[in-house]
C-alpha cells in the first residue's frame, strides 16, 4: 500500500506555551505521537497499537500563541509488527516550513501486549515517500523496532 497522510490541528493556546512564549516541547511532543498514532490507526485497530519510540523530533523555529500547528503524518516503513511514521509540523499560515519534524514507531500488539504482525506493507510511489521509506527502514534497522 501507499503511503498515506493524515492531518491534525492544534490552536496554540496560553496553557501550551513555556517561558519564552513559545509552544512548550512537551506539548508538541504529545500532539506528535497523537499525530502519528492517528496514520498508524488507520491501518490497524487503534486498539492494538501502541507508541514504542520517538526517533528524534527536531525544531527548526519556534509557534506561537494563536498559530495553528498542523501535523501531518504517514506511516512511510512496515516492519512485521512495526509502523514507522513520519511526522512533520508547520503552521496552518505557510505550510511550505516544516517547523518540525521527525519518526515514531508504532507496535501492532496482541490481548496482552506482545508484537504481533499486522501484514502490511508499505510501497513508496513518490521520491519524497521513497527517502522517508529508507530513512525509516535505517532506523528500524538500527532500533531493531
Amino acid at each position: 500500500m501507499e503511503p498515506k497522510a493524515f492531518s491534525t490541528y492544534h490552536l496554540i493556546k496560553s496553557e501550551d506555551l513555556n517561558h519564552h512564549g513559545t509552544l512548550f516541547a512537551g506539548r508538541s511532543a504529545e500532539w506528535f505521537v497523537e499525530s502519528g498514532f492517528v496514520a498508524a490507526a488507520n491501518l490497524v485497530d487503534a486498539k492494538d497499537i501502541i507508541c514504542l519510540k520517538i526517533h528524534g523530533m527536531q525544531f527548526s523555529k519556534p509557534m506561537k500563541l494563536g498559530q495553528i500547528a498542523c501535523f501531518t503524518s504517514k506511516i512511510v516503513y512496515a516492519g512485521k509488527s512495526s509502523l514507522l511514521c513520519n511526522v512533520r509540523v508547520s503552521a496552518i499560515q505557510n505550510k511550505e516550513i516544516v517547523i518540525v519534524d521527525g519518526f515514531l514507531t508504532f507496535v501492532h500488539v496482541d490481548a496482552n501486549n506482545k508484537p504481533r504482525p499486522h501484514g502490511i506493507t508499505i510501497t513508496p510511489v513518490t521520491d519524497e515517500d521513497k527517502h522517508l521509506y529508507e530513512t525509516a527502514k535505517e532506523l528500524a534497522t538500527l532500533h531493531k523496532a
